[in-house]
């Protein structure tokens, strides 16, 4: 990564080139992610969502910038992959709780 996060969010993105139990871990029990319409509650939920996207799609994620946004931290990132509209710049809206995420809202 070439710029600089806090721990829970770049343990994020280093997990989210593994699998789901690496991704998973990064979440409070009860968090929340937002993804494509979608909302996964509870780290078994984020578990399983993480792990039917790497089925259906390969991709890389870098992360170029990151600003505080009311309360959360938003970071945006350059995915490219084999989905439609790849490449595409994505803003992940990290809401954290500690050491852990405790919600996270992907949009365009």
């Amino acid at each position: 990564m070439s710029i600089k996060l806090p721990g829970p969010i770049a343990a994020y993105f280093t997990a989210d080139s593994q699998d789901g139990d690496a991704v998973a871990r990064c979440f409070t029990e009860n968090a929340i992610v937002t993804d494509e319409g979608q909302t996964h509650r509870g780290t078994t939920a984020i578990e399983e969502w993480k792990d039917k996207t790497s089925l259906k799609f390969s991709y890389t994620t870098e992360p170029f910038a990151s600003r505080p946004e009311a309360g959360l931290t938003v970071v945006t990132a350059h995915v490219v992959g084999n989905f439609p509209g790849s490449p595409v710049d994505l803003r992940y809206a990290f809401g954290l709780e500690g050491d852990k995420i405790a919600s996270l809202r992907v949009t365009p």
